[in-house]
């Protein structure tokens, strides 16, 4: 099992308002770096291209409110895989916020793809803390 995981950010904003803002992909167009093309979407599922890698397709799966989000990957996609998006609140005002991606992939692929995921889920959750 492969497992990357983004770096902890802090959001001046409560748990509950990322969550409704996160639960939605039509949302999630605006956290993308100049590299995501091709952004497509639904309330529950979108699909993208990253520039130099693959077409990548995700649906949610599963909401816990305000806590967590669980996505999967769905249709063509290089590889199967779960994102995570974790949140914590803090306070009534203030929550931090992580990505955790998990799949199973061949080494080959692992080698190829754990770096430029690692800094893409960073990239999105240093973009969660302008969320408002």
């Amino acid at each position: 099992m492969t497992k990357i995981e983004s770096e902890k950010v802090e959001i001046n904003n409560p748990a509950s308002a990322v969550f409704n803002y996160l639960s939605d992909f039509n949302n999630f167009q605006k956290l993308m770096p100049p590299q995501v093309t091709n952004w497509t979407s639904t309330t529950d599922e979108c699909s993208f291209t990253i520039n130099g890698m693959a077409t990548i397709g995700m649906k949610i799966i599963e909401k816990t409110p305000s806590t967590q989000i669980t996505i999967s990957s769905n249709g063509k996609v290089p590889f199967e895989f779960k994102l995570f998006v974790f949140l914590t609140e803090k306070d009534a005002n203030n929550c931090t916020g992580q990505l955790v991606f998990e799949s199973d992939m061949n080494p080959m692929m692992k080698m190829m793809v754990v770096k430029p995921l690692g800094n893409f889920f960073n990239m999105l959750a240093q973009k969660m803390k302008d969320i408002k």
